[in-house]
C-alpha cells in the first residue's frame, strides 16, 4: 500500500498492485485495473517511487535470527 493526498488535503492508501496506469493530465491520474480512476496531488514521479519503493520493501529478504534452531 502506498499512501497518497487527495487534493482535499486528506491522505489515503492505495494498493500499489492494483495500479494500472499513471497519468499527468495535467494532474496526476491513477488508474486502477477496474477503471477506477483517483486524481491525487502528488505528481507521477513520486507516485511511481513510492510504487518502487513499496516493491524493494515486499520484496527484501526476511531475515530470521533465532538461536532455537540451532
Amino acid at each position: 500500500m502506498i499512501e497518497l493526498t487527495r487534493f482535499n488535503g486528506k491522505t489515503f492508501y492505495l494498493n500499489a498492485e492494483k495500479i494500472e496506469m499513471v497519468e499527468c493530465t495535467p494532474d496526476t491520474v491513477i488508474t486502477l485495473e477496474d477503471s477506477k480512476k483517483f486524481v491525487v496531488k502528488e505528481s507521477v514521479e513520486e507516485v511511481v517511487n513510492r510504487i518502487i519503493q513499496y516493491k524493494r520493501m515486499i520484496n527484501q529478504t526476511l531475515v530470521v535470527d533465532d538461536k532455537r534452531m540451532k
